[in-house]
């Protein structure tokens, strides 16, 4: 049978493409045929030229035939969340305020995906303006259950076998969870490694860009050719980048210690599922109390965020409130009545978390609990899902892993979570991969989740 391009994940795509064995033009004429036979029933797209898609490719392929370097992308079709610039493209943010905005001017994520050799296919539908309102993206694994939010349609397009690569943006949950529910793997690096110029700002002390992929190398090689010095974004550090692909090939010196934790608001079957997890990880696994401060930590991560958004949001709220979603109104009302000290207080709270993590990861090497309360929830149940799982380790801006290690009764994904120590993206990287391998020998061989 011959080889379906659209099934490969992006280092074995970007690699036949280097050997010659299948062109760029090919492999996104894949992508696109794939798009077109799945998107009527998963949503997943808010925009897709498949013209500029096919063009991109094709003066790939020419410079890859005239022997000109070629990056660490080469070729490789990547999703863009539509709330991340794109000259020339729409970017509508998921709400009818923006509709026909298209940006002159690339996000600088996006120019660094297109310097390394990404094909950027479209634009992967975002929740409104990237917050809870419920999209029309579907769950490939179930069509009756939501996909998550707010990077929907990134976390679908990948599970589905649409594209290789998709980037989403996380504030909550909105990369981890959505991961989770598709059952793919979703990378949160650590706040601030990856420049936010040119991204819709919700809370700029929470929001940190996220990469979607079939496997954690493929993960690590998305986060690391968007990551650098950002000049127009204070998070970002004039530091080196992490060598992220290499930490996800390396075997780790030594077999990871993984301190187990079950945050509250968990469903049992996730619980149960956590807890047979740490069963096969025997002496690997071992389980830890609370930490300090972390229960209350989601709650915190609101207050903040529905502060900052009530601010980074007025002018869309002036300019068309009427049309945004009762959910969204909600959240500026409440944002509004947020206190300057509460809110400045809420802040102090990612350095006081970050100490505790930070002990107790010099006795281990990652925390491992579930990446969502449970599988996906109905789409009747009018949600995206809960970020209970998820942010804690937003506020803390440490890295987070979503892999996709267990299931339900009913076959849908229950995605566990890695959380490393802020700014050791690469060591996560390795302990996850390590994970996978150990659990999941076909992981780095794996091709794509029917959709």
């Amino acid at each position: 049978m011959a080889l379906d391009p659209a099934s490969l994940g992006a280092v074995a795509l970007r690699d036949l493409i280097a050997s010659g064995a299948i062109s760029a033009e090919a492999a996104t004429a894949a992508c696109l045929k794939r798009i077109a036979d799945t998107e009527p029933k998963l949503q997943a797209w808010a925009y897709v030229d498949g013209n500029y898609a096919r063009a991109q490719a094709r003066a790939l392929d020419a410079q890859r035939k005239a022997g000109r370097a070629s990056g660490s992308l080469h070729g490789v079709p990547v999703g863009i969340k539509d709330v991340i610039d794109t000259a020339r493209m729409p970017t509508e943010c998921g709400t009818p305020i923006m509709r026909g905005r298209v940006p002159s001017k690339d996000a600088q994520l996006v120019a660094r995906l297109r310097a390394e050799g990404a094909v950027i296919i479209g634009k992967t539908v975002t929740t409104e303006l990237a917050f809870l309102e419920p999209s029309r993206s579907r769950n490939p694994h179930d069509l009756t259950r939501s996909p998550g939010g707010s990077s929907a349609g990134s976390a679908v397009a990948v599970a589905s076998g649409q594209v290789p690569l998709a980037v989403g943006t996380q504030t909550g949950g909105s990369v981890i969870r959505p991961a989770s529910y598709c059952g793919v793997v979703g990378f949160k690096p650590s706040y601030g490694l990856i420049g936010r110029t040119g991204v819709l700002i919700q809370s700029p002390f929470l929001d940190t860009i996220g990469a979607f992929a079939r496997t954690v190398e493929d993960a690590a090689l998305l986060a690391e050719a968007m990551s650098g010095h950002d000049p127009q974004d204070d998070a970002t550090t004039m530091s080196p980048v992490p060598r992220l692909v290499d930490a996800s090939r390396q075997d780790p010196p030594l077999p990871p210690l993984l301190a187990v934790l079950s945050l509250p608001g968990a469903d049992p079957v996730m619980t149960d599922a956590l807890a047979e997890l740490r069963e096969e990880l025997g002496d690997r696994a071992h389980a830890v109390d609370m930490l300090l401060g972390l229960a209350e930590a989601d709650t915190i991560r609101r207050r903040i965020n529905l502060a900052e958004l009530s601010k980074c949001y007025y002018a869309l709220e002036r300019q068309g409130r009427d049309q945004m979603s009762q959910r969204m109104r909600d959240a500026l009302d409440e944002g509004k009545t947020i206190l300057a000290r509460d809110y400045l207080a809420a802040m102090d709270w990612r350095q006081v978390l970050n100490a505790g993590l930070d002990e107790l990861l010099t006795r281990c090497d990652a925390i491992l609990c579930p990446a969502a309360t449970g599988p996906a929830p109905l789409l009747a149940a009018d949600g995206t899902g809960s970020a209970a799982m998820n942010g804690p380790w937003t506020l803390c801006g440490v890295p987070v892993i979503t892999l996709p290690l267990l299931t339900d009764a009913s076959g849908l994904p229950l995605g566990v979570q890695l959380i490393g120590r802020r700014g050791d993206d690469a060591r996560l990287v390795r302990t996850a991969n390590w994970l996978m391998r150990r659990l999941m020998p076909d992981h780095a061989n794996v091709e794509r989740q029917e959709g």
